[in-house]
């Protein structure tokens, strides 16, 4: 699913405009990344949290010249969605 498909669902669902809902959508995009960006997580009961995560300096290599190079320390945004979340998905959909 894209995000148009998501814009259109939304507006015939609630008969709002989709130009209104692609507005919204983007909005809410811009807020979580700005939220992240600020080092800020944000939390949305029943259905998941964006966090963000520490991943810790480690040694990778560079096959090309056949060397190794460190990795240092950073952040990543992740999402972690809630326990309700996950049950859904479990329950309805099959394994394939």
């Amino acid at each position: 699913m894209t995000k148009a498909d998501i814009v259109s669902k939304i507006s015939d669902k609630l008969g709002i405009e989709k130009g209104d809902v692609q507005a919204t959508i983007e909005s809410f995009m811009d807020e979580v990344k700005s939220s992240l960006e600020n080092g800020d997580n944000v939390y949305l009961r029943g259905f998941g949290s964006f966090i963000i995560k520490t991943r810790a300096e480690k040694t990778g290599r560079n096959i090309s010249k056949n060397t190794t190079i460190k990795i240092p320390a950073h952040n990543i945004p992740a999402f972690k969605p809630a326990k309700v979340f996950v049950e859904g998905v479990k329950s309805n959909v099959q394994v394939k």
